[in-house]
């Protein structure tokens, strides 16, 4: 079952995306038409995305996945926003320790 995204998904998604290339425009616009529809299976935060399509447009053509980011505090994390036919799939965190990310991060702390 779907639900909305948290206040945490959206504010990682929103800094990831903060940008004013066509792509990222695109992206952010499909905000809040964003449902999260899924989970990662290891406990981490990891979402699984699906957009109400009749209410957003798909972005331009680009590069998966659209964001490729790093967290060095409070520990070292990748984080990714990836795409599907130019609509919002997964928002991805992955630790370089053993142990998942069960916190979003502060955005703050993103790298790129």
């Amino acid at each position: 079952m779907a639900e909305q995204l948290s206040p945490e998904d959206t504010a990682t998604l929103r800094a990831l995306l903060a940008g004013s290339d066509p792509v990222s425009r695109a992206l952010l616009a499909q905000i809040p038409h964003t449902r999260v529809v899924g989970r990662c299976g290891c406990g981490c935060v990891t979402v699984d995305l699906e957009v109400d399509r009749t209410a957003a447009a798909p972005a331009p053509s680009h590069d998966n996945p659209a964001v490729d980011a790093w967290y060095d505090a409070p520990y070292s994390a990748g984080v990714m926003v990836c795409t599907e036919g130019g609509y919002l799939s997964v928002l991805e965190i992955y630790s370089v320790a053993d142990e998942p990310i069960t916190a979003w991060p502060d955005v703050r702390c993103i790298e790129r």
